[in-house]
């Protein structure tokens, strides 16, 4: 049949051979344009933070170790330190804290520590020098976000419990005398006007960052903070009766060296999960870590052993603990021989607070937490920025910095920490001193304060 010889046929011709056309033409710009597409998403999923399982794996570890460290780890450190009849009040202090802690973390403390928003251009001094923005109030802006290579939500979870732990290590300085009230009051206060703000200041990219201030898992944010506050606190609360002569001794040392254990592994998790990854410098992180424990425990029973004759048990847990603090700031920043040298000094000048300076002045800071945590975390800030140097067998010092002018950085951060702490403390206790009072009375002291204070008993007396 001839096509052209039917008029309707001939009328739809042109459209029909139009429709071929475009359909050939699309045959070869679909792929193209489809290949483009292809191309966009490749390019934009290469460029997007990927979350890596191992490193978040590893800083879910490390999250679970350092939460670890205060119950059970940090409780029965203190508990077995205290007597028989104190030691639920010191449980029940470390519990609390860590629980309301937590809810406070989440609702606005991850958001003015952490969140970066408001942080002033480099060289201009501002509100967001000294705390955080609103920008992660109740993890707002956190869920689906990757910092490095791990969920955001997991740096908040991490850095919770580092915020949990702080003020649970100032309890050792008044156990044995403070009121229930007074100890959450001060503890949740203290979380929001001391911690929140040197957080942000070192880690949140405030004042001490700009400084190039190196502390990589709270020498100043945890240790210099709590250890001078409980200076304070200690002397404020006033001295246990019979101090210094009648004070019984520990009740359980055995609970204090498994607590110490505890706290050497969950130490762990503390420094070398400070990195967020799971790599080489958390490797030598971990390494540092446990040989300035290691080193700190043998010289402080070295000295227990030449001034009185034996070591003892306690002498050598409480040096581990001070080696632990005084390496946390330098951790990721020098190598085995720095570390040998921190833990060497920490034992030694932890060992003259704790013992001959705590008795020339008279405060009676129950468990020696300024004199370990205090003194070890600002020693170790400070000693960072000696060993950070390459000839030192660190890891080498910032571009533009010499060992002086790190040390001068380190020390400045360090001095400005433990004044702003023992004066934020000190207000907080008057004011609280004021709504609740701090200290239980004499019949409880002396009957203790599991049963004054919360109508249980520890043991079976």
């Amino acid at each position: 049949m001839n096509l052209c010889s039917h008029p309707a046929r001939v009328r739809y011709l042109p459209s029909i051979v139009g429709g071929l056309l475009i359909v050939f033409l699309l045959s070869f710009c679909v792929p193209a344009m489809a290949a483009d597409d292809t191309a966009t998403v490749s390019a934009a999923a290469v460029s997007a933070p990927q979350i890596d399982s191992g490193d978040t794996a590893w800083i879910l570890t490390s999250t679970a170790l350092v939460l670890f460290m205060t119950i059970p780890g940090l409780a029965l450190f203190y508990g077995g330190l205290v007597r028989a009849e104190n030691v639920l009040s010191v449980l029940m202090h470390c519990l609390v804290i860590t629980a309301a802690v937590s809810v406070i973390w989440v609702l606005f403390g991850y958001s003015f520590s952490l969140d970066d928003s408001i942080n002033p251009e480099e060289g201009v001094i501002a509100l967001g020098s000294f705390i955080g923005g609103t920008g992660k109030i109740g993890l707002a802006n956190v869920m689906g976000n990757v910092v490095g290579t791990i969920p955001e939500l997991l740096v908040a979870a991490f850095q919770m419990t580092f915020a949990v732990i702080t003020p649970a290590l100032m309890v050792g300085a008044f156990a044995e005398r403070m009121k229930f009230s007074a100890v959450f009051l001060f503890s949740i206060a203290w979380l929001i006007v001391v911690y929140f703000p040197i957080c942000h200041m070192t880690w949140g990219g405030g004042l001490f960052a700009t400084w190039g201030v190196l502390d990589l898992a709270g020498g100043i944010v945890v240790h210099v903070t709590a250890g001078f506050s409980a200076l304070i606190a200690c002397i404020m609360v006033g001295q246990r009766k019979g101090f210094p002569d009648k004070i019984q001794p520990p009740h359980s040392t055995v609970l204090t060296v498994v607590g110490t254990g505890m706290l050497w592994v969950g130490w762990f998790g503390f420094n070398a999960g400070s990195g967020l990854a799971a790599n080489e410098a958390a490797v030598m992180t971990l390494v540092v870590t446990h040989l300035s424990a290691s080193i700190a425990t043998l010289v402080w029973m070295g000295i227990e052993w030449i001034k009185f004759g034996r070591p003892s048990v306690l002498g050598a847990a409480t040096g581990s603990i001070a080696g632990l603090a005084a390496i946390t700031p330098a951790s990721g920043s020098v190598g085995p021989w720095g570390a040998l040298a921190i833990g060497a000094a920490s034992a030694i000048l932890c060992f003259f607070f704790a013992t001959t300076m705590k008795q020339a002045l008279r405060y009676d800071d129950s468990l020696d937490v300024f004199g370990v945590h205090g003194v070890g975390g600002f020693l170790g800030t400070v000693l960072c920025g000696v060993f950070v140097a390459k000839s030192m067998g660190g890891m080498g010092l910032a571009e533009g910095m010499t060992i002086g002018s790190q040390v001068g950085v380190q020390f400045a951060a360090a001095a400005i920490t433990a004044v702003y702490s023992i004066v934020a403390s000190a207000i907080l206790l008057l004011v609280i001193r004021v709504l609740v009072g701090l200290r239980v009375d004499d019949d409880v002291e002396t009957r203790g304060l599991d049963l004054g204070e919360h109508g249980e008993r520890g043991y079976i007396l």
